[in-house]
């Protein structure tokens, strides 16, 4: 089987979980025998671009000229099978699935984001969750608002690429949601379900997980949406010491934040970024791992790696938390809000009752992203994480092991080579 893989990578300053997922998905199709051909643009090419290919940056998103031909030349020469599509901003253009149509190649996108519908691709703005553009042919919120990288001319230029491409998303032969969330987003902008399949990413295996560690880890972007601020006002809901230690570790404009609890707090400890060792020692020195997301969070890869060691995960209901723990509900959205939360399963994952408003996976727990409800569900899940980390770690083998998503996606091209859908 051949495949083209192809990415707009994000900038290198910017620190990009999809990136890194890309690579790991690409080494883990070579290492199963699929031959790959990497069709890869990169945002840090722009800088040393000619003067006439930065001229012709404002409309790469809706039409990107020189990346059709480099494509129809790859695909003229190769005849893949499929070409998976990850993100196509700004180089590379949604105009990449026609370019493939035209060559007679069915397309498999893997959805990161909103950005079928918004232009910042997260449903977040000014500290809430927003999709004020919903259901709409042109993005004027978005325009009215900065939504994309705070400019109202690229707003407008996001929006209309949206509107412009909407029959091209339309067309895609398969769409690869990674959690059930992303899945009835894809729903509701009117994909039909048998172009959709939930399939998560997943992380190399780092082998038997070690005894827990105490206490507790976030790790993410250190900005709003991920809700930093959210859980240390939580964490300042209990006495200094109740609960172990508070790690966190990334990096973003909540810096200052951070480094004052710790300095306030002696069980808050900044870890500052951590390179791959220093992610794994941070997970293992940990009993939970947190994720407060305050937007719909699609797929958080710190999740990923903590079942991964065996450690469950309390985290709020929102996007594809629910579903990452085992805690979203079949045929509804995933983690909409506390009504959902309070109809979760009973048990605490140590045989105590679970308080209401806190919703009990296999791997973990979720809660509404609120303070109160975070603070509450702290303690329950210091007490419960030694209940759930055998099965924390179950449901990363069973689900999220590279063996069995690299399979998952195997079939997925299997299929739509046999019976693309496009016209």
């Amino acid at each position: 089987m051949k495949i083209v893989v192809a990415h707009n990578r994000y900038r290198e300053a910017q620190p990009s979980g999809e990136n890194t997922i890309v690579d790991s998905e690409i080494a883990q199709l070579t290492a199963a025998g699929v031959e790959v051909l990497p069709f890869i643009r990169s945002s840090d090419e722009i800088p040393s671009m000619s003067k006439a290919a930065k001229a012709l940056l404002p409309i790469s998103p809706i039409w990107a000229p020189r990346a059709q031909h480099d494509l129809s030349r790859l695909l003229t020469e190769h005849r893949p099978d499929v070409l998976h599509l990850h993100n196509p901003y700004p180089l590379l253009s949604p105009w990449v699935v026609r370019t493939a149509h035209r060559h007679g190649v069915p397309v498999v996108q893997t959805v990161h984001n909103y950005r079928q519908v918004c232009s910042s691709g997260i449903y977040f703005r000014d500290g809430v969750i927003c999709q004020d553009c919903k259901g709409r042919a042109l993005g004027v919120p978005a325009i009215k608002h900065r939504c994309y990288r705070d400019s109202a001319a690229q707003s407008a230029l996001m929006a209309t690429t949206l509107a412009v491409h909407r029959g091209t998303w339309r067309s895609v032969d398969r769409y690869v949601a990674l959690t059930s969330a992303i899945a009835d987003h894809l729903r509701d902008y009117g994909i039909p379900d048998e172009r959709i399949v939930v399939k998560p990413n997943s992380v190399p295996d780092p082998g038997r997980p070690t005894p827990l560690g105490d206490g507790f880890l976030y790790m993410a972007r250190l900005s709003p949406e991920k809700g930093v601020d959210l859980l240390l006002d939580a964490w300042r809901r209990h006495p200094v010491g109740a609960l172990g230690t508070l790690r966190i570790a990334g990096d973003g404009e909540l810096r200052p934040l951070v480094e004052a609890a710790a300095a306030e707090r002696a069980d808050v400890v900044y870890l500052g970024q951590l390179d791959r060792a220093g992610v794994r020692a941070a997970v293992e020195a940990s009993a939970v791992v947190i994720a407060a997301s305050m937007w719909h969070d699609v797929l958080p890869t710190v999740i990923i790696e903590a079942l991964a060691s065996g450690r469950p995960v309390l985290g709020t209901a929102l996007g594809g938390i629910p579903y990452l723990v085992g805690a979203d509900a079949p045929h509804e959205p995933a983690g909409t809000g506390p009504a959902q939360v309070a109809s979760a399963v009973a048990g605490g994952g140590d045989g105590s009752p679970m308080p209401d408003g806190i919703g009990l996976g296999d791997a973990g727990w979720v809660v509404a992203p609120e303070p109160a409800a975070l603070a509450a569900a702290l303690p329950v899940a210091r007490a419960g994480a030694p209940g759930l980390a055998l099965t924390a770690r179950a449901r990363y083998e069973r689900t999220f092991h590279p063996d069995v998503v690299t399979k998952q996606l195997i079939d997925i091209y299997a299929g739509v080579a046999r019976n693309p859908n496009h016209v």
